[in-house]
């Protein structure tokens, strides 16, 4: 296995501008340009968020739906410019909501929700930036789309008018993950797609050597996650 990247200490500030400098020294060994930083702030109540905000940065990962409305209709008002991405698994039931309060998707996966998104991005009349998420390890209990049934979904997604701008996938927890970034990024170069969603708080370094354009980071940022009370979990149906 890989060695896990350095843990972060300090302030917030102090820890995204350790993050922000060793994503763009992985990133620029690999030759590439640094990654986007989607701080996943799923079970984070706003005033842990807070400090995150007030020392710059605007971009921010949930996996809930409902989670993420309660939390952001506030915070977005003193933070317009916050940019969410919906990182979870996504019920077709709830895809309008997710496409009215998100601005990139990372989750599609299945036909059933590519007809549910396109409905909502022709009503909205906007489509947030959506990642196709591949089971690169081919793990039943994982979401994402087999390997072999990718190009199926892509084009079903064409046909139905939504823009698929790059591949996301979660390696499976007891392998190296270098393996899988790399088939990742191979796989979007088959299919001219130029976003790459991939690594988390024990593998960023390793993502954003292999090409990551996006990086999903939780724990590694906020610690200790709070679990949201009396929220709907927003599995997959």
């Amino acid at each position: 296995m890989a060695p896990r990247p350095p843990e972060l200490s300090g302030t917030p500030a102090e820890r995204l501008a350790a993050l922000e400098r060793g994503l763009a020294a992985a990133a620029a060994r690999g030759g590439h340009p640094p990654p986007t930083l989607v701080a996943v702030a799923k079970g984070v109540p706003p005033d842990a968020v807070q400090p995150f905000l007030a020392a710059g940065h605007q971009v921010f990962g949930e996996n809930r739906v409902q989670e993420a409305q309660a939390k952001w209709t506030a915070l977005r008002s003193e933070w317009p410019d916050v940019e969410l991405h919906f990182v979870g698994q996504l019920q077709a039931n709830k895809a309008a909501a997710a496409v009215a309060l998100f601005d990139a998707i990372h989750s599609l996966d299945r036909p059933s929700l590519v007809a549910a998104l396109a409905r909502a991005c022709a009503k909205a009349g906007r489509q947030p930036l959506l990642f196709a998420q591949v089971n690169i390890g081919d793990e039943p209990q994982k979401g994402g789309v087999a390997i072999a049934a990718l190009p199926a979904l892509l084009a079903e997604a064409r046909s139905a008018g939504l823009e698929v701008a790059g591949l996301m996938c979660v390696p499976p927890v007891d392998r190296e993950p270098a393996p899988f970034f790399a088939l990742l990024r191979e796989l979007a170069q088959r299919h001219g797609l130029e976003r790459l969603s991939m690594g988390m708080s024990s593998d960023w370094d390793i993502a954003a050597a292999l090409g990551a354009t996006h990086v999903r980071i939780g724990s590694a940022l906020f610690g200790a996650r709070v679990q949201p009370i009396n929220l709907d979990s927003d599995k997959m149906l």
